[in-house]
């Protein structure tokens, strides 16, 4: 049998076992099954600046009179982890790190300090303390995550800095939660992307990955198979459109940089209404932008992943709050090899020395703390207040103006109802004001409610939001909730009632991916000796997101380990100009 009626007859088999004639399903059809039952819940770098929480949830019932919560045990049918250990991408990653745990161990370790705790520095500090070294973590606020952080309020409930979805093609994510022995704390879903239908309140239109089909063969069959959003003639004109960077590969990728999504999709000949229907929620999702401002070479990234690797659109969900089930791993981690993490440290300067390093940093609270290396994990906004002013001219410091963090607002509603028009998935609601939601009290174990729903929405684009009140913030969702649950929520709430609400505003978050950016993206290594940045905007070749955020730790520790001689040397000169001197 030929490569091509074997694959001719896989996909006949999944047309002929098809449940439907097109790929639009309700929420109750497909709806993954929990048993509950009475007993316990089991689960198997940035500044306050940057970050605003509303500490006001309003709410119908306070604390002192709602009724205890039922103790539950849930057992959920998760989908199985994918397999990804295999895949070249994983191997590679997993290579990357054991190169920290077998490096030769230094004579004298290094003591690094580095500024932030999201999840680059706490990668940085994690491939440092395997490869035998001393980090010193230090952290503005009291809670750990940077850009995954997240807080309890007074009744318990847990609200986010955004909503985070792990996928299958973050190597050097899944890599790190295998090394800490946590992958079962990935909730994987089906592998499927899924869109609201404004045209069809209740319905949502599917792109379903078939697991027996190889990439990009999978990836195509979803496209194919989805007749709602896409006619047929627009699926040939975007395929079309494809081929030169299906082709040109990483190259054609890397030169598109110039184009904004919109225009390279008309520059291709492709119909303004395929951007329309899918581009522009797909843009909001990767960068919390539309796209007429989205460089296009973050699109044709994703695409390259999610098509390219069998499972590279796969989604999980974390079993809880990042802070605890994440990032405390971590800590824990380097902690047990003798390093540091100090929350309540903010950096208020980087203090020189008479050649232009770094000499020390200076905390708000006065303190002042010396290393043998120094690392900036903080958001790009942040770096650029704390660069010393000897520093602005040099190139290397100079291109960062081009980088800005986009603003963007997370929106947490409970409500006295379990909501029926959801799904135990990421959402894209393509809807002019959200960009992605769930309901997390189906989709995340510790949010777990079988009687009322907690949606978290991601409000994108919000730069024209973002100094707005968190009541009109709340009111323009409500508007938008109530198109997508016409039967179910009204914009009085005189359907589904808000029992109370969280709002996370992040003026800065991820930097903008706008056209031509992509020279201004910092090396982890820097031009100063002994200092090294770490963060998802520096130079690597993933998107903004937590997979770049872990593998620019990973190359900002490979820099230093490769440095360390030299590192080593500076030390023993300054011991003796010291000695020489007393």
């Amino acid at each position: 049998m030929t490569t091509t009626t074997a694959v001719s007859s896989v996909i006949n088999r999944i047309w002929n076992n098809s449940n439907s004639s097109n790929s639009t399903t309700t929420a109750s059809s497909r709806r993954r099954k929990c048993t509950i039952s009475s007993s316990n819940l089991l689960f198997g770098g940035s500044s306050n600046s940057l970050v605003s929480r509303s500490l006001k949830s309003h709410t119908r019932k306070t604390k002192n009179n709602s009724p205890p919560r039922p103790n539950l045990q849930v057992v959920c049918m998760d989908y199985p982890r994918p397999e990804l250990d295999n895949t070249v991408n994983y191997l590679e990653a997993a290579y990357f790190s054991s190169s920290f745990t077998t490096s030769p161990r230094p004579n004298k370790p290094l003591t690094v300090i580095i500024a932030g705790a999201g999840l680059a520095g706490l990668s940085t500090a994690k491939y440092l303390a395997d490869a035998g070294h001393k980090p010193i973590l230090l952290e503005a606020r009291d809670v750990l995550g940077g850009k995954v952080a997240a807080w309890k309020d007074d009744d318990g409930d847990w609200y986010e800095t955004g909503l985070h979805i792990f996928f299958g093609a973050y190597p050097n994510v899944q890599n790190l939660f295998g090394e800490l022995g946590i992958s079962d704390r990935l909730q994987w879903k089906e592998h499927s992307m899924i869109f609201a239908m404004p045209s069809k309140p209740g319905e949502f239109s599917r792109f379903d990955f078939p697991d027996v089909l190889p990439a990009p063969l999978n990836g195509i069959w979803a496209i194919l198979r989805n007749n709602e959003m896409l006619t047929w003639p627009e699926k040939i004109r975007f395929a079309i459109g494809l081929l030169p960077a299906m082709v040109g590969g990483q190259a054609y990728v890397e030169a598109q940089d110039g184009f904004t999504v919109k225009e390279w999709m008309r520059k291709q000949g492709v119909p303004d209404r395929v951007t329309d229907e899918v581009f522009i929620a797909m843009s909001k999702a990767l960068n919390f932008i539309n796209p007429d401002e989205l460089s296009m070479q973050c699109i044709l990234i994703a695409l390259n992943r999610f098509l390219q690797e069998k499972h590279g659109s796969k989604m999980a969900f974390l079993d809880g709050n990042p802070p605890e089930r994440l990032c405390k791993p971590v800590v824990d981690h380097i902690e047990s090899l003798g390093g540091e993490v100090r929350l309540n440290s903010r950096i208020k300067k980087i203090e020189l020395k008479k050649d232009g390093t770094v000499k020390r940093l200076m905390l708000t609270n006065g303190d002042a703390i010396e290393g043998d290396a120094y690392v900036i994990a903080t958001p790009v906004d942040i770096l650029k207040l704390l660069i010393p002013e000897d520093w602005k001219e040099v190139g290397y410091f100079k291109r960062l103006d081009k980088l800005v963090g986009v603003p963007v607002i997370n929106v947490h509603i409970w409500f006295d109802r379990k909501l029926k028009n959801t799904y135990d998935h990421l959402l894209f609601s393509r809807s002019p004001l959200l960009s992605v939601y769930a309901d997390m009290s189906v989709t995340c174990k510790e949010y777990y409610d079988p009687n009322k729903s907690m949606l978290e929405l991601v409000f994108a684009p919000a730069e024209e939001w973002i100094s707005r009140s968190d009541s009109e913030i709340i009111e323009a969702t409500m508007q938008e909730l109530a198109k997508l649950f016409p039967d179910e929520i009204a914009a009085d709430q005189s359907k589904a009632k808000i029992l109370k609400y969280h709002i996370v505003k992040t003026p800065r978050s991820v930097y903008k991916t706008i056209p031509d950016c992509e020279p201004a993206r910092p090396l982890q290594r820097s031009p100063i000796e002994g200092f090294y940045l770490a963060g998802d905007y520096t130079k690597q070749k993933y998107l903004a997101s937590m997979e770049g955020a872990v593998l620019s730790g990973k190359l900002c520790a490979q820099a230093i380990v490769k440095d360390c001689e030299m590192l080593a040397a500076r030390v023993e000169e300054k011991v003796t100009a010291e000695a020489t001197v007393a």
